[in-house]
């Protein structure tokens, strides 16, 4: 990820909006990967049951990108890059937020009947998980330090 990638990675962070079709029969929406997201599905799996108290996510991935959408009920993600942070709430069955990799997020205010369908860009890998939040801010900050001594060397030859 090249530094200038990193400071923008909230504005990243977008809604999408799914084309809904439906008539008197009901609702259908259609999410294709390298199509409506901008990656290909290799994972998909749900929360639901969740409390409204309880937060889920609390993690940021080396590798993974997702889109989230609340087929039912509603909730809201925060999204946090070490710098600065933003809230989307997730309340239409036809709307998802596109997270892109190294974004830390948390899943909260979940309605009783909230399904948060969540899509991932790779297979599950405990490995990619940055689970603590102090160790996801090091991470960042080495990452700029290490950029700018590189970009000094750069410059210096």
């Amino acid at each position: 990820m090249k530094r200038k990638e990193w400071r923008q990675l909230i504005e990243k962070c977008k809604m999408l909006s799914f084309v809904e079709n439906g008539d008197e029969r009901g609702h259908l929406v259609v999410v294709e990967g390298n199509r409506d997201i901008p990656f290909e599905i290799k994972r998909v799996f749900y929360i639901y049951g969740s409390d409204r108290d309880v937060i889920r996510g609390r993690h940021a991935n080396y590798h993974s990108e997702f889109v989230l959408i609340n087929v039912a009920g509603t909730s809201k993600v925060r999204v946090d890059d070490g710098r600065q942070q933003k809230v989307f709430d997730l309340d239409r069955p036809h709307i998802g937020i596109y997270l892109p990799r190294m974004v830390w997020k948390d899943m909260y205010e979940f309605s009783k009947d909230s399904v948060l369908l969540c899509l991932s860009s790779e297979h599950y890998d405990n490995a990619e998980y940055i689970r603590d939040y102090d160790e996801y801010i090091r991470v960042m900050e080495q990452y700029e330090d290490n950029m700018e001594k590189n970009q000094k060397s750069s410059q210096a030859d």
